[in-house]
């Protein structure tokens, strides 16, 4: 049965303070969209703390952002939600955030594209990073529109995330998975460096997606996920004690001070 209207506005509002819970907004940052019907959008309006809204504060708007109804106004990004709407009509509604270790992926250049975990693998494949575009500008989304159409969540670059399902809370636990897997990254990388898994383990997992139910639009690509294969090998030379000591009486011997 289909969803009310009020029924989609609470669920906005309860996903707008669970994003901000959990840090993933600052201020008046972040934005959520959910389709109401062919014509018309429920989002989230401009100059409104994510954890702080009132089912009331959301306005509809159409195809083209137009605002329809609501006391409040748009946000300058809806353009971004209506691109992904256009390109997937599978899609009933997108969660655009900063969670700051996804974002921090972004802002160094870096994908999330690594073979690591396999529930990423499963339920996103990987990923990818989107160029940057000035927000509140048609740039903003010109480096998403590759991705769109293959991903459920991209990484934008200097800017944050955006994530996308058949439901608010389907495209909340995107993201939450997005951050969750930055997390994990970042410590592998402080403590050494992630270690890829195989390509037959990934391609194992891609088959195993009907099984759990997931509906991938994308398989194994080159670069996405990056497999343990294709990790470039390390520029770091490792050697024993005797042999960093016997490197070094050497280069004394040369200079003439041993």
């Amino acid at each position: 049965m289909a969803k009310t209207e009020n029924e989609l506005r609470q669920e906005i509002v309860e996903v707008g303070r669970l994003v901000y819970q959990k840090g993933w907004v600052a201020a008046n940052d972040g934005n959520i969209s959910v389709r109401l019907d062919a014509e018309n959008l429920l989002c989230t309006p401009t100059a409104v703390s994510k954890g702080l809204m009132h089912p009331d504060d959301l306005i509809v708007v159409d195809m083209k952002g137009n605002k329809v109804r609501g006391r409040r106004e748009r946000t300058s990004e809806i353009a971004m939600h209506l691109t992904v709407y256009g390109l997937r009509p599978d899609i009933q509604s997108v969660v655009h955030a900063h969670p700051p270790v996804a974002t921090g992926f972004a802002t160094a250049g870096k994908s999330l594209n690594l073979a690591l975990l396999p529930e990423v693998i499963i339920g996103l494949g990987c990923v990818p990073l989107a160029d940057y575009g000035l927000p509140g500008t048609p740039a903003l989304t010109d480096g998403m529109l590759p991705y769109i159409p293959k991903y459920d969540a991209i990484l934008m670059a200097n800017h944050g995330a955006v994530c996308y399902g058949p439901g608010v809370y389907e495209a909340f636990f995107k993201m939450e998975t997005v951050e969750h897997y930055a997390r994990i990254y970042l410590v592998a990388e402080l403590l050494g460096g992630a270690t890829a898994l195989p390509r037959q383990e990934v391609e194992k997992l891609f088959d195993s997606r009907t099984r759990y139910g997931v509906k991938a639009r994308v398989g194994v690509e080159p670069g996405c996920p990056v497999v343990a294969e294709d990790v470039p090998a390390s520029d770091k030379i490792q050697v024993t004690r005797e042999e960093l000591v016997a490197l070094v009486e050497e280069a004394l011997r040369a200079r003439g001070v041993a």
